[in-house]
């Protein structure tokens, strides 16, 4: 009896030891005109890169609310949330270590463009002429949004 006690404890000790992916959140920001808002990151991984805008998720926040703020702190803009455009979870997408992002597409619904926290700059692209290069995986994002 005392070994599957001690079984058990050790099956739990090792689940609680267990690592997990950290969840982020990215959010396509459109407007009226089509364009899209994306940031130049102020800091490494890829720094000096454009990226769509995003964060980690804070602990008690929903994804939800955690898309409206990071949009709005990294780029000064209100939004509203349309849909979710996918889960995206390889676990080489971040070379910080495996995160979880859930994208959303948004629309701009107020506030001033401006680059703030994480974000070097801040900038509306037209949809026909967007950076090259992305960070992370956020061309694959935008692809996905356009397919929707």
């Amino acid at each position: 009896m005392g070994t599957r006690r001690q079984e058990a404890r050790e099956r739990r000790e090792k689940s609680m030891a267990r690592r997990s992916p950290l969840l982020t959140v990215d959010i396509i920001i459109t407007r009226e005109d089509g364009s899209i808002v994306l940031i130049r990151r102020r800091n490494p991984p890829f720094q000096g890169q454009w990226a769509i805008p995003g964060g980690f998720v804070e602990y008690g926040e929903t994804v939800e609310e955690a898309a409206v703020r990071e949009a709005k702190e990294e780029t000064g803009l209100d939004v509203e949330l349309i849909r979710m455009i996918g889960v995206y979870s390889d676990p080489n997408r971040d070379p910080r270590g495996h995160t979880v992002s859930v994208c959303f597409l948004a629309r701009e619904v107020g506030g001033q463009l401006k680059a703030d926290t994480d974000a070097k700059e801040a900038r509306r692209f037209a949809s026909s002429s967007l950076p090259t290069t992305l960070a992370f995986d956020h061309a694959r994002m935008l692809a996905d949004a356009k397919k929707q």
